[in-house]
Formats: structure tokens, C-alpha cells, sequence
């Protein structure tokens, strides 16, 4: 009986660590249901560097842009912009998280216009909103007909900011390390 102990004890074990990483996981979704990831946190796939498909690819061809650590990263600029495969012309709700070198200036496109995205306390514009220096923001975006409204960790920084009627959603690459992760996006009824 003594023998059948310690695996019993390792079989326990293994069950609660593994109840506990499903139960984990479980909470990170919580309030995403209904939205569709963009990035998969392991390439490319579903983006373009112009009209170059990057599916199955963990870096641009140029080498600029790249996945590590289950973000796309951005080393500087002049890599070019990447976009969505896929064009969203309907009302939606977009979701993701950024993280800004010092200084470091990028931008996301909203059907074809440029939200600044930056180190936003040293780069501007919305130097009032909340940032962490140095840590994960999230961006949320509700799109409606031809504005949107944007709001950094839950301030607003733009009320209703004009965009086109159609077109994919875009990183810009323009200066400092920029990283972007779980990006997703549910489209309004």
C-alpha cells in the first residue's frame, strides 16, 4: 500500500495544477465572448505587409516586424505598416493591448485613418490619459458608421474621431519599440 502512495500524491497534484491552469484561463477570456481574435500570438497570419500575405509567417520579410512572446512587435521604424487581410465595413468593437518603449510613436488604423498610438505622457497627444509607463494599455475602440469612439484604459481620447466608411484595421511602424497583443474584435448588430 505504501508504494501506491506517492503516485497518488503526484496524481492529485497534477489534477489541482491542472484545474487551477483551466480555471485561470477561464478568467482571462471572461467578457470576451462574441469577439474574434486578429492575432493568433504565434505569427502573422490574417495580416499583410502591403500586398504580401504574412500567414504562417513569424516576421516580415524585411525582418522589421515580428512575433515574440505572444505579441507583434515593431523595432523601430521604417518596417512599413501591416494590416488585416480582411476589411471590417460594418460597426464593431475593438479590443487590444499596446506596450511603448520611452518615447516611442506608432499608430493604429481605423479604416484607412491614423489613431496616434504612443508613449503618451512623452510623445503625446493625450498626455491627460491614464498610462502605464512601461506596461500593457489596452485600447478600446467602438466603430459606428464613419466615427469612433477610443478610449486608453478607459479614458476617453477621442469622443468622435473620423474614419472611412470601409477598410482593415493597420499597425504603423514609425519610431521606438512598439508591441501590440490580443487584439480582437466583435462586429455590432
Amino acid at each position: 500500500m505504501r508504494t501506491l502512495r506517492w503516485p497518488m500524491l503526484w496524481l492529485l497534484a497534477a489534477f489541482t495544477v491542472g484545474f487551477t491552469v483551466q480555471v485561470g484561463n477561464a478568467d482571462d477570456d471572461k467578457g470576451d465572448k462574441g469577439y474574434t481574435s486578429l492575432f493568433n500570438g504565434k505569427d502573422l497570419t490574417g495580416w499583410r505587409l502591403g500586398k504580401k500575405k504574412l500567414d504562417g509567417l513569424t516576421q516580415t520579410p524585411n525582418k522589421k516586424w515580428h512575433v515574440t512572446d505572444g505579441a507583434i512587435v515593431i523595432d523601430g521604424g521604417g518596417g512599413g505598416d501591416i494590416y488585416t487581410v480582411e476589411d471590417f465595413n460594418k460597426d464593431y468593437h475593438l479590443k487590444l493591448e499596446f506596450r511603448a518603449a520611452r518615447k516611442a510613436d506608432s499608430g493604429l488604423y481605423l479604416r484607412g485613418r491614423q489613431l496616434q498610438v504612443r508613449d503618451y505622457p512623452r510623445a503625446g497627444p493625450y498626455s491627460k490619459a491614464k498610462f502605464k509607463d512601461d506596461d500593457w494599455n489596452e485600447l478600446d475602440i467602438t466603430v459606428k458608421g464613419k466615427t469612433a469612439l477610443c478610449k486608453c484604459n478607459g479614458d476617453v481620447i477621442e469622443k468622435a474621431f473620423k474614419i472611412g466608411a470601409s477598410g482593415g484595421i493597420g499597425l504603423q511602424s514609425e519610431s521606438g519599440k512598439f508591441e501590440f497583443r490580443k487584439i480582437r474584435l466583435r462586429i455590432l448588430e
